[in-house]
Order: structure tokens, then sequence, then C-alpha cells
């Protein structure tokens, strides 16, 4: 049984394509739905890297761009063919649960505390993340969360974790949760004056800065790991495997390897490739 949100899509479809008298039922169905995470949208990573691989195959990349515990949800509840996401634990459960065929790494960057220039819990420079959000706690500063369970929330809890710190119990006072995405938690931070968790693709695309600035930057727990997983089609028929796959080959491949690699902002490289 076909899942109805898609069924809906494809009948729409079907139906504009009726009316202009254009496209076949083969062209009508070459695309597949990427659920990710916000930050290969918002870098311009997508706009940038999935046109290249649009005209090689002629499959087109619908992107639903949420946070990586939104994507995981929703794959699970067989809203999408594959998944581009960057929460490895998470990502290892779904595949476990019988949600997903398997996970492959894609690429990585990292992970970066922001804050102010006054730096109110003297935190510039360092290199120990959890030792800094004790400061940034023990100074009762301000921090923006995104309180989303997407993968940059994830991250930051278990970093809270590591600090022996428990954020909940100061939910409301020094530590707020904005419920938004990156952008939208970062145009929070810069407004309140509050440190935040940011990936750092999405902090060197943000263009709302202010003297805001990385305080907290090389510490090996900031590291940010990518993964691609095929929606299992046995648990949802609808998932549209060959096409699917044939995006993870590509991305994972040497061409689609190249391409994040080659993708730059401000003469900053903001993925490195390292599905191999």
């Amino acid at each position: 049984m076909k899942h109805p949100k898609r069924v809906l899509a494809g009948l729409a479809l079907a139906a504009t394509l009726a009316l202009t008298g254009t496209g076949n039922a083969v062209a009508a169905d070459t695309f597949i739905i990427l659920q990710s995470t916000t930050s290969t949208q918002n870098s311009g990573l997508f706009d940038y890297m999935l046109p290249v691989f649009t005209k090689k195959t002629g499959i087109e990349v619908r992107v639903v761009a949420v946070g990586t515990g939104q994507a995981l949800k929703n794959a699970r509840n067989g809203d999408g063919d594959v998944l581009f996401v960057h929460a490895k634990p998470a990502e290892e459960k779904f595949v476990a649960a019988g949600f997903g065929v398997s996970r492959q790494d894609v690429m990585f960057n990292d992970f970066v505390i922001v804050g102010p220039a006054a730096d109110p819990a003297k935190v510039g420079g360092m290199k120990d993340a959890p030792a800094a959000l004790k400061m940034i706690a023990a100074a009762g500063a301000p921090f923006a969360s995104r309180g989303d369970d997407s993968g940059t929330h994830k991250k930051e809890r278990r970093l809270w974790n590591a600090a022996s710190i428990d954020v909940d119990a100061s939910s409301g006072s020094w530590y707020r949760e904005t419920g938004s995405g990156m952008g939208a938690t970062l145009n929070a931070a810069v407004g309140m004056g509050a440190y935040a968790l940011t990936d750092r693709a999405t902090w060197i695309s943000f263009r709302n800065k202010g003297d805001f600035k990385v305080q907290v930057e090389g510490d090996k727990t900031l590291f940010n790991q990518y993964g691609v997983i095929l929606v299992n089609p046995a648990r949802h028929p609808a998932v549209k495997k060959e096409l699917g796959q044939s995006f993870i080959d590509w991305v994972t491949g040497a061409e689609g390897q190249k391409t994040i690699d080659s993708y730059k902002l401000n003469g900053q490289q903001l993925f490195f490739a390292n599905a191999n």
C-alpha cells in the first residue's frame, strides 16, 4: 500500500502533466524525497551539489530540511526515500530497528561555541568544550539552545552531560530553549547576548553575526559526522529503492565526494568528504 502523502503528491503532479500535455509517466516519478538536517540546506551545499547529481542522472532531489530528530521520525513514518543527517548514534538505532537499510559516512565538519565579544563567561580561546560549558553555567551567562531534538541539540546535550551540568534545572533562566532551527537560534542568541552551539557551516553562512565570534573550537568532542541512509523498502514499499540508492552511490562516490570538497563560502571549505 502506497503512503497516502505520496499518492496525493503523485496525483497532483499527474494532473498537472495531463493539463499541460508535457512529460510522461516515467519522468513524472523520477525524483526522491531526501529527509535532511537543516545545515546542509542552509549552508548552500544542496543548492551547489544537487544540480550536479540531477544533471548526471536525471533524478530530481526534493529536500525536506528539518532537524535530524524530525527527519528520523519522518523517515520512520515512510515520508522519504533517503536520510542525510548528523547524529550517528540515533542513525545507528534507526538502522538497527529495521527502518534503514544501512548507514554510510558521507562528510564531516565541526561544531563551535559562539558568543558575544564581551565573553562574560571568559571562555574565549578554550579548546575543552565541556569545561567551557561549566564556566558558562557557573557564570549564569545566557545560553541559547535549539531544544528541538536536532543533531546539533543532541550533541549539545551530550556535552552538557559530559560537563555534569543539569540544564533542565536552569531552563528558562540562563538556559533558554528556542525550539527553533539553527538560524533562528543564532538570531535569538545574538539578540540576547547568549552563547550557542552551532555547526561551523551554518555559522560561516550566517549573516547576522553582530559582534559575535567563535569562542570555543578544536575539541575532538566537537567533531560533526554526517551519514546517509536508504529508508528500508521492506518496511515502506513506497520507497524508491533504485533511485535512492543511485543518490547514495553518487554522493559517496568519487564525483559526489569531490563536489562536497569543492564547495566553499567566503573562501572557506564548509564540509569535508570522508565516505571512504
